[in-house]
């Protein structure tokens, strides 16, 4: 019995080793654009699907069913002789332990896309080199996904997948295409990767370990506990706020993660409440609705 067990592992391993990193559901929203034949849309969202589920995107240990839920919708706003001009929205989720739940990890839109694509062309990866800006753009974010997911489980154990990014950055910043330089936008794919490497932010990826790892998943074992580690990863975060208030990771966290923070408090103690509350409001003021909803007693 024990041998037949072995044998069945020894099969299955090949398969576990070589399963790929992500489970992306892929949109093309076309609505904008009229007049046009809407076959190569289809055809588009087909190439990028396949070419994110289908490749091995590093040397990670992953099984299918650990694979990372994310997704990618591109909404088109120009097209003209096979030129694409988009808004891409990225999102990506993990699950939290020994629960149902699924936390957001990125809900992060890039408002500059654009690349040439013909029908039927097919997507060429390259660690070296721009096959296109499609591509790259594509490549960038699953290595953001990875990195962000990575650093939520492990601390800072998504460094390997931020340094692929940058590389891709670099190419990028020798094309003429918009979204790869410096200083050219706040919240551009330079500003993105800079934001998680750049040492005046860096306690940002503590924070984000111990918001999940220490927070989240903790939970499922003590309320309290976990709760507490949330509320220390709030006040890291007022620290990464003052360190650099114009950050990308700001909004990022707020896109992710203060719709899940009004639950976490549901039932914290009142001074809890307006602890989180008031470091909060200083960082997010514009949010006062979702945040007053923090520090209400639950009936």
């Amino acid at each position: 019995m024990k041998r037949n067990v072995l044998y069945f592992l020894l099969l299955l391993l090949p398969y576990l080793s070589v399963a790929q990193e992500l489970n992306c559901r892929v949109e093309v929203n076309s609505d904008q654009i009229q007049g046009t034949n809407k076959e190569v849309f289809t055809t588009l969202k087909e190439a990028i699907t396949e070419y994110i589920n289908d490749r091995k995107w590093s040397t990670a240990q992953i099984s299918p069913v650990e694979r990372i839920d994310c997704s990618m919708l591109f909404t088109v706003k120009e097209y003209t002789d096979n030129r694409f001009v988009c808004e891409l929205q990225v999102q990506s989720r993990r699950p939290v332990y020994n629960s149902s739940y699924t936390t957001t990890l990125i809900n992060f839109k890039d408002t500059k896309v654009e690349f040439n694509y013909q029908q039927y062309e097919p997507l060429v990866f390259s660690e070296t080199s721009i096959e296109s800006n499609l591509t790259a753009v594509i490549n960038f974010y699953v290595y953001m996904i990875l990195g962000v997911d990575f650093d939520s489980f492990s601390p800072m154990g998504g460094t390997p997948f931020y340094e692929l990014a940058h590389q891709v950055v670099n190419l990028g910043q020798s094309s003429m295409e918009a979204g790869w330089k410096a200083f050219e936008d706040t919240r551009n794919r330079h500003a993105l990767l800079s934001a998680f490497i750049e040492q005046s932010t860096a306690g940002f990826r503590q924070l984000w370990y111990d918001y999940h790892r220490g927070g989240l998943d903790e939970m499922a074992l003590s309320v309290d506990k976990g709760r507490a580690k949330i509320t220390d990863a709030i006040q890291q975060l007022q620290k990464v706020y003052e360190a650099a208030p114009m950050s990308v990771l700001i909004p990022l966290f707020k896109d992710a993660k203060l719709d899940e923070l009004v639950n976490v408090y549901s039932k914290a103690p009142v001074s809890e409440k307006e602890s989180v509350y008031e470091t909060l409001s200083g960082i997010y003021p514009t949010e006062n609705t979702i945040l007053e909803k923090i520090r209400q007693t639950e009936r």
